[in-house]
C-alpha cells in the first residue's frame, strides 16, 4: 500500500468526521492529533460499562503543566459540564482518600498510592505519562472493572527528535567539540576520532515498534537509513520499515544493526532485556540509544560494552537507577550522552497531552469510545 503522508491522512480523517452520518463532536485540534498519530479508540463505548455514571472527576494540574498549557484548566472546566470537577494543584499528583472520595474519574498519574486511596466508584483513570510502571503491581481487584488510558504516541515526535539528535551528535563527535567550546579552545584534533561514518545506508534497529518507535523509524528512514524493528504483537509495520521481527528476534537482528534504539515499555519480559548477551550479539562498533525505560538495560553490562569498545557510543535519556548516581562511570565517558529523562519535553508534547486529556474527558462524559486504552496485563 502506498504510504499516505501524515498531512493528507489528517485532512482525510477530518473530512470523514465532518461528512459521516456517525460523526462525533471531536474538537478539530483533537481530530488532527488522532489522525496524525493514529490514536486508537476502545472497541466499545464507555457508556456500555455497567459502572458508568459520571458524577465526580478529579483532574491533576501541577504548576509545570499550568505553565506550559495556561488554558488547560479553562478547557477542562468548559468540558466538564454536568459533573463535579475538582482541580488538584499539588505537584506530586498523588491523591489522598479525601479528594478521591466518590470520584469515578481521575486525570493525572497512575500510581500505587492513588489507586490504594481510590474508592470503589473509580471507573476511569487517564495517565499523563506513556509508561504505566508507576502502578505496576496493582492487584487483580484494583484493575478489574476499571478502564485505564494513557499518553501513548503523544510524546512520540518529541522523543523521536531527541533520539535522532543524540544519534547524530554521537556519530559526528559533537560532545568533544562542545567541551572544547566550553574551554574556549579551537581544537581540531577531535576530528580524528570521528569514525562512525555517515548515517545514510546504515541499519537502525528499533526495539519496540510502537508509537515512539514508529516515529523514530520514520525519521531514520528519511535520513536514508535502512530500518528494521521488533514488536511484541505482530510482524506488521509501516512501509518504511524493511523488516519487523517478533520480540524474540532482538539479539538476532542486533547483529545487523549499526544503531539500536530501545523504545520498549517496561514489563516483566522487557526488564533487563539489554544485557551482556545482547551486547555480545550486537554489531561491533554500534551505537545504543535508550529512550524507553532504564530498567530494561543492565547498566553494568552496558558499561562493560562501552569500556571494551564493543559499542561506539550510547545516548541515554533513561538509566537504571534514576537519577544516575554521581559515581557512575557513564558520566565521564566521552562517547556517552546523558539527558535526565526529558526526551518528551517541549510545548508540542504538552499541547497534545492536554488536547487528548480533554478529548478523553469529553468522550467519557458523553459515553463514547475512549482513546489510548491500556491493556494493564500487558503493561501498555
Amino acid at each position: 500500500m502506498k504510504h499516505i503522508s501524515k498531512t493528507n491522512y489528517a485532512v482525510l480523517y477530518i473530512l470523514l468526521l465532518l461528512f459521516s452520518p456517525f460523526a462525533i463532536a471531536v474538537n478539530p485540534d483533537a481530530a488532527e492529533v488522532i489522525s496524525e498519530l493514529g490514536l486508537q479508540e476502545s472497541p466499545t463505548p464507555i457508556s456500555e460499562h455497567p459502572g458508568w455514571q459520571p458524577r465526580r472527576v478529579i483532574a491533576c494540574l501541577p504548576s509545570w503543566i499550568s505553565q506550559q498549557a495556561p488554558d488547560y484548566e479553562k478547557r477542562l472546566r468548559e468540558t466538564a459540564t454536568g459533573v463535579e470537577l475538582i482541580i488538584d494543584h499539588s505537584d506530586n499528583m498523588v491523591l489522598d482518600q479525601d479528594i478521591l472520595a466518590g470520584a469515578d474519574a481521575v486525570i493525572g498519574l497512575c500510581t500505587l498510592p492513588t489507586m490504594e486511596n481510590a474508592s470503589e466508584n473509580l471507573l476511569w483513570l487517564h495517565n499523563y505519562s506513556v509508561g504505566m510502571d508507576r502502578c505496576a503491581g496493582l492487584s487483580e481487584d484494583q484493575v478489574r472493572g476499571r478502564i485505564f488510558t494513557n499518553n501513548k504516541r503523544l510524546s512520540g515526535p518529541a522523543i523521536a527528535e531527541h533520539s535522532i539528535a543524540m544519534l547524530m551528535s554521537i556519530a559526528r563527535g559533537l560532545p568533544a567539540y562542545h567541551k572544547s567550546q566550553a574551554e574556549r579552545q579551537w581544537d581540531r584534533s577531535s576530528a580524528r576520532d570521528v569514525r562512525f561514518g555517515e548515517l545514510h545506508g546504515k541499519t537502525l534497529l528499533v526495539a519496540g515498534l510502537g508509537g515512539i518507535g514508529t516515529e523514530i523509524a520514520w525519521r531514520a528512514h528519511g535520513l536514508g537509513m535502512r530500518v528494521i524493528a521488533t514488536r511484541n504483537s505482530s510482524r506488521e509495520g509501516p512501509d518504511f520499515v524493511e523488516y519487523v521481527g517478533l520480540a524474540d528476534e532482538l539479539n538476532t537482528l542486533a547483529k545487523e544493526a549499526h544503531v539500536v534504539v530501545n523504545a520498549l515499555p517496561l514489563t516483566e519480559k522487557t526488564t533487563g532485556i539489554f544485557d551482556a548477551k545482547f551486547f555480545g550479539a550486537i554489531k561491533p562498533g554500534a551505537i545504543f540509544l535508550s529512550v524507553g525505560r532504564g530498567r530494561s538495560t543492565i547498566t553494568a553490562d552496558l558499561i562493560a560494552a562501552l569500556e571494551s569498545g564493543r559499542l561506539y557510543g550510547a545516548g541515554l535519556d533513561v538509566t537504571d537507577p534514576e537519577p544516575l548516581p554521581a559515581e557512575s562511570p557513564l558520566w565521564a565517558m566521552d562517547n556517552v550522552i546523558i539527558t535526565p529523562h526529558v526526551s518528551s519535553a517541549g510545548g508540542d508534547s504538552m499541547r497534545r497531552t492536554t488536547i487528548i486529556a480533554v478529548e478523553n474527558l469529553r468522550r467519557y462524559l458523553a459515553g463514547e469510545k475512549l482513546l489510548n486504552v491500556v491493556d494493564m496485563r500487558a503493561g501498555y
